[in-house]
């Protein structure tokens, strides 16, 4: 990886569980080019994901998360 690492925040518009959270946070992880994915308790619709924008973009992130059956939308770009 690059050393030039920047972060997303990704709004999920459904209430979702811890469960299904992690799952998506996992999927997340698993492509190349992502550092970390995570939420937290007090913010459970929020994700932040820290990744490599020379191997991976927002755009393919934004759409990992969707494709597990929820809306969703980048913020904070």
């Amino acid at each position: 990886m690059s050393n030039n690492m920047v972060d997303v925040t990704i709004h999920i518009d459904e209430t979702i569980n811890a469960e299904a959270r992690e799952r998506i946070q996992d999927e997340l992880r698993e492509m190349s080019g992502v550092m970390a994915a995570s939420s937290h308790e007090e913010k459970p619709h929020l994700i932040v994901v820290e990744y490599d924008p020379e191997r991976i973009n927002s755009h393919r992130l934004l759409d990992t998360v969707t494709a597990s059956g929820v809306h969703a939308q980048l913020i904070g770009l």
